[in-house]
């Protein structure tokens, strides 16, 4: 029988002086061009918490608004605002800077986040009254620490600086003197990487009303890497997570694939479901530090706000069918594999046309796919276009070439199985995923029958190798195979069935 989607949770961590400090095109510049324009004007892009809040996008990822009320909005978003906006949503929330930088002091299991003690007590009642925020995180939350030791922490080049406002409240330590594996600059990656996916599993428990030690196994798909100098990478953020999460039944392990990451994670865990080796697994996704403003040269030379101020992240939990919840069929698999290449048209067919193809059905079987999410109002401006756009667009010319679709029928197509991008460019967080939250109402509530999430990667990034990667599944309506209890009535008369049918089979052996 197939795995459900149990539950989801979807945040996003406003955080621009993470991003000011240290977003990877804003600390690049200050190594290349320290006298440049950008660095000079940068700080009067940076939105207030309450447009970011008001953003349709960010009410989108959380919940508040769906992925068609924001294809009546005029594009750009950025100058159009959601009315009466709130921070939590129905799948997520907004959490501000100042409780994201406890909760993540909070997830420090060595004492390498430092916070100034007037900043602990100023803002660490806000942090309690977050209604996911557990009496256990929150006596994580130390009293802090004076500021002049965390400015000498900064002077001597051993901490990352934690600024709030344009002051300096904190500081990340390196874990180890010579390890650049272990440095300042990775511990601080790393440990927002796993506070942003706790929030996410914490929304994701109260969505789905699963109890924390129902959770067997969280698979981590984010794009981080932990570990030493003898195991770069070999660390296990997904346990980490679940543990500050209060998942206390819970092991894990790490999945990386770049931006197809999630998808990988999601079959793996509906497979481990389904095989029965889990009853519950939760996938997660944290977020990627270097990646805020990753844009910004391009809003700021067009004047507009740097839209990449959020660490996004993310948590979907497969269960056991239950009859009712919207399924991932593991029959239906796309998947890129080593000789299918890296042409556009190769890549698509693999990942759309032909797990549609063996499975007898065609791109008119799927109510909506998700692609790559990436919300427009950040790429189109940087010259990369409409993401989610391109990729309908190579799905319906590759449905015509299969003769799936009329020439005329193509502007149809993308109007009727499209989606408009409003996920975050988190690396794999726009990957698919952001919709399966969405998928899962509207199926459960008869509007669709099937969505396809399709997951795509760049290997090349890696160096390792030039090749693409992807995988896609389907998540359906239920079918109810092999669901419900039986009832000792039930069982009562199958042995009964059975042993007449047996001693039947008896007696006419004997004749």
């Amino acid at each position: 029988m197939n795995s459900i989607i149990k539950g989801v949770g979807y945040c996003l961590n406003y955080t621009p002086g993470l991003m000011l400090q240290h977003g990877s095109t804003i600390a690049t510049e200050r190594v290349v061009n320290p006298d440049g324009e950008f660095l000079k004007e940068m700080g009067k892009h940076v939105r207030s918490f309450e447009d970011c809040v008001a953003y349709w996008p960010n009410q989108v990822y959380i919940g508040n608004k769906t992925p068609e009320e924001l294809k009546g909005v005029e594009f750009p978003y950025y100058d159009k605002k959601v009315e009466g906006a709130s921070r939590y949503g129905k799948f997520g929330e907004i959490m501000p800077e100042a409780e994201f930088l406890l909760l993540a002091q909070a997830c420090d299991c060595f004492e390498v986040v430092y916070m100034e003690k007037g900043f602990v007590a100023q803002h660490k009642p806000e942090l309690a009254k977050d209604p996911v925020i557990t009496e256990e995180i929150l006596n994580r939350v130390t009293e802090g620490a004076e500021l002049s030791e965390i400015q000498g922490f900064v002077d001597r080049h051993e901490a990352e600086p934690l600024f709030y406002e344009g002051a300096l409240i904190g500081c990340v330590k390196r874990a180890h003197d010579i390890d650049v594996n272990l440095s300042a600059e990775v511990m601080l990656e790393n440990i927002m990487n796993k506070a942003s996916s706790v929030l996410a599993i914490l929304h994701s428990l109260k969505h789905s009303g699963v109890n924390a030690n129902e959770i067997e196994y969280v698979i981590d798909c984010s794009e981080e890497a932990c570990g030493d100098v003898n195991q770069r990478g070999g660390g296990n953020f997904a346990k980490a997570a679940a543990e500050i999460a209060g998942l206390q039944n819970a092991t894990g392990s790490d999945a990386r694939g770049f931006c197809a990451g999630p998808s990988h994670a999601m079959i793996e865990a509906a497979a481990l479901v389904k095989a029965g080796a889990y009853h519950t697994v939760a996938v997660i996704g944290g977020g990627c530090v270097p990646k805020l403003a990753m844009n910004g040269k391009d809003h700021v030379k067009k004047e507009l706000p740097m839209l990449e101020d959020c660490l996004a992240s993310f948590c979907i939990i497969v269960s056991e069918n239950d009859g009712k919840s919207a399924e991932i069929n593991l029959d239906i698999i796309g998947r890129h594999t080593v000789g299918t290449g890296a042409a556009p048209q190769n890549v698509i067919g693999s990942l759309v046309a032909d797990p549609l193809e063996r499975a007898g059905l065609t791109v008119k079987d799927i109510d909506k796919f998700s692609p790559e999410m990436q919300n427009a109002d950040i790429t189109k401006p940087a010259g990369a276009g409409d993401v989610p756009m391109a990729n309908y667009k190579m799905i319906a010319a590759l449905a015509v070439k299969k003769g799936w679709l009329e020439k005329a029928d193509l502007a149809n197509f993308t109007e009727e199985k499209g989606l408009v991008g409003y996920a975050p460019t988190q690396g794999h967080i726009p990957s698919g995923v952001p919709f399966v939250g969405f998928a899962k109402e509207d199926i459960e509530a008869g509007k669709m029958n099937k969505a396809m999430i399709i997951g795509k990667g760049s290997l090349f990034l890696g160096r390792m190798t030039n090749l693409f990667d992807g995988v896609s599944f389907i998540i359906q309506k239920n079918t109810g195979k092999g669901t419900g209890a039986v009832s000792e009535e039930e069982v009562r008369s199958m042995i009964a069935k059975s042993m007449k049918d047996f001693a039947a089979s008896i007696l006419g052996n004997q004749e």
